[in-house]
């Protein structure tokens, strides 16, 4: 018998806030071999993210809007994109690094709005399994 602890478990929550979401939004807006995965687990990361902070989805699907009229560096630069200051400085990142590539991919700017849009979705759906106002 091996006297190596076994691990705690951790919840898939758990592992995807643990998610690097700011390289699947440089990889997955440029390279489509990555899109996948920026609207698999990268969607899933971000809700659970941003949920956990207590952010509605209509938030971010107002950020998507923004995005998609006003491009990702206009977004980025909003004072205060998310009603917390934390999930704002946390989304802003996000925004930062996409809007870094999104001048070398063509449909980087559609992209990251639906990708934001698909975000918002998955906190509405996190929301009501847990029966939570939406």
């Amino acid at each position: 018998m091996s006297s190596t602890p076994t691990p705690p478990s951790r919840t898939d929550d758990q592992v995807l806030a643990e998610t690097d979401i700011g390289a699947l939004l440089r990889y997955g807006l440029t390279r489509q071999e990555f899109r996948t995965a920026l609207f698999g687990d990268g969607a899933i990361a971000g809700a659970v993210t941003l949920d956990r902070l207590g952010v509605r989805p209509r938030s971010v699907a107002y950020v998507g809007k923004i995005v998609r009229a006003g491009g990702l560096r206009y977004a980025a630069e909003l004072a205060e994109p998310l009603p917390s200051p934390e999930a704002s400085a946390l989304l802003r990142t996000w925004l930062e690094e996409a809007a870094r590539v999104a001048g070398d991919a063509p449909d980087a700017e559609k992209a990251a709005a639906r990708w934001l849009h698909a975000v918002a979705e998955l906190i509405g759906m996190r929301r009501s399994s847990r029966g939570a106002d939406a």
